[in-house]
């Protein structure tokens, strides 16, 4: 009887100590987020002007001239930068609103905003780096496939491309910022339970013979 009672005695210290400990983890995560909040909410407005204008800028990037008519829609790289940035914009408005209210922190939260960060970043980022690509060939075009450069034809057509490209740029390196905050904010907040929390059982290792 008093092994049994000592067994439970034991459980129950365990379990109380994980409860402390997850307790200790919440509060953490909450003074984590109070510290940046300010911070992260103008990040996180940020963005929705950049991406806003460099979209309005390249929606408007048309030229005709004798040579003929340019307009971004006929370039793919240029669609999607267009696509990429609406969404970030979207993306921008609704988080904004999400981080200015407080809110308990949690686990689940600080994990789906930090995996939706990592990719809109990426996504904005990819967008971007395909459009300079255009852009360099438009600017240089390429001898191997015989492609000749078409900004000197084009000049005020990739300059609008370019000023739009410029402007992505910008906004990608808040969403630099905010997947590094939702980084800090994620694995800085939640640490591994104490040993204590896992009882008195130790683990075992197989050891497998040579």
């Amino acid at each position: 009887m008093s092994k049994m009672a000592e067994e439970k005695a034991a459980a129950g210290g365990a379990a109380g100590a994980a409860d402390v400990a997850q307790q200790q983890q919440l509060a953490a995560g909450e003074a984590a987020a109070a510290r940046v909040r300010p911070l992260e909410t103008l990040l996180r407005a940020a963005p929705l002007g950049l991406c806003v204008a460099a979209m309005a800028v390249m929606l408007k990037d048309q030229q005709t001239n004798e040579y003929g008519t340019v307009a971004y829609s006929d370039l793919g790289g240029f669609k999607y930068l267009v696509y990429a940035n609406g969404l970030c914009a979207a993306y921008s408005l609704v988080t904004a609103f999400y981080t200015a209210v407080p809110r308990p922190a949690t686990v689940s939260r600080s994990w789906i905003v930090f995996l939706l960060d990592q990719v809109f970043t990426y996504l904005i980022l990819a967008a971007g780096a395909a459009a300079a690509e255009l852009l360099y060939l438009a600017y240089n075009g390429d001898k191997e496939v015989t492609w000749s450069e078409a900004c000197g034809v084009f000049g005020s057509f990739c300059r609008q491309a370019k000023t739009s490209v410029a402007i992505t740029f910008s906004s990608v390196l808040c969403f630099i910022l905010l997947s590094l905050i939702s980084s800090y904010r994620l694995f800085s907040a939640y640490e591994a339970p104490p040993s204590s929390a896992l009882g008195n059982k130790g683990v075992e290792i197989a050891a497998y013979p040579r």
